[in-house]
């Protein structure tokens, strides 16, 4: 029984861009790479089903960029909210506030 050949990311994904230019047959392909043409359809397949995800990731992240961005202005108007109301407590309490 032959061993199962095991394949990475990257030659999965060069394999379907292969297929995706059109240039040659999957069986072309298949024979040249080794891989059954139904595994290349497979992996055609989950690719172009995957393939709207990839620009989903990215507004994701921009995203939680913003909300993170958002939260940390939020939390630094809050703390000068508090520094200045100590500050005027301060100013008010030693007497150098005059009112």
């Amino acid at each position: 029984m032959a061993k199962r050949r095991h394949f990475t990311a990257e030659q999965k994904a060069a394999i379907v861009l292969e297929v995706l230019k059109e240039e040659k047959h999957i069986s072309q392909i298949a024979s040249e790479h080794g891989v059954h043409p139904n595994q290349i359809q497979r992996w055609k397949r989950d690719a172009l089903e995957r393939f709207t995800s990839l620009f989903e990731d990215e507004s994701k992240e921009e995203q939680a960029e913003k909300a993170r961005h958002e939260k940390q202005t939020n939390d630094l108007y809050a703390e000068i909210g508090r520094l200045t109301t100590q500050l005027n407590w301060l100013k008010k309490k030693s007497g150098f506030l005059s009112e």
